[in-house]
């Protein structure tokens, strides 16, 4: 009985947390692409979005804050789908499937056909 009364009713996700958004924004930091501009790390349901000002100015002329990428934590799978923003559709499309979140960001930091930092 008194275990039971000191169970939680409910469990927090694992994702987003300050400590893997911290991760993720100090890893951004040696991002092959667009290293002049700082991104921000935000935290998302199950996971986390990154935005940044677009220097290219091929989706935002005016150089203003976009999505570049989005890191959704699957807990049923363990786990990271990593995805690409179409900015002309105004959606998310699912890039890749890592097993570690390490894997995910290293991907969106080498980005060799620009999909993430356009």
């Amino acid at each position: 009985m008194v275990a039971a009364a000191l169970k939680p009713s409910f469990v927090l996700p694992a994702h987003p947390n300050e400590l893997d958004r911290k991760r993720i924004e100090r890893a951004l930091k040696s991002r092959k692409r667009y290293r002049y501009v700082e991104p921000t790390v935000v935290p998302v349901d199950e996971g986390y979005q990154v935005r940044s000002p677009c220097c290219s100015r091929n989706i935002d002329k005016d150089g203003g804050v976009i999505d570049v990428a989005l890191l959704r934590h699957d807990p049923a799978k363990t786990i990271w789908k990593l995805f690409w923003r179409d900015h002309a559709q105004g959606i998310w499309e699912l890039h890749s499937v890592h097993q570690r979140l390490t894997a995910a960001v290293d991907e969106l930091n080498a980005d060799p056909e620009r999909i993430f930092w356009q």
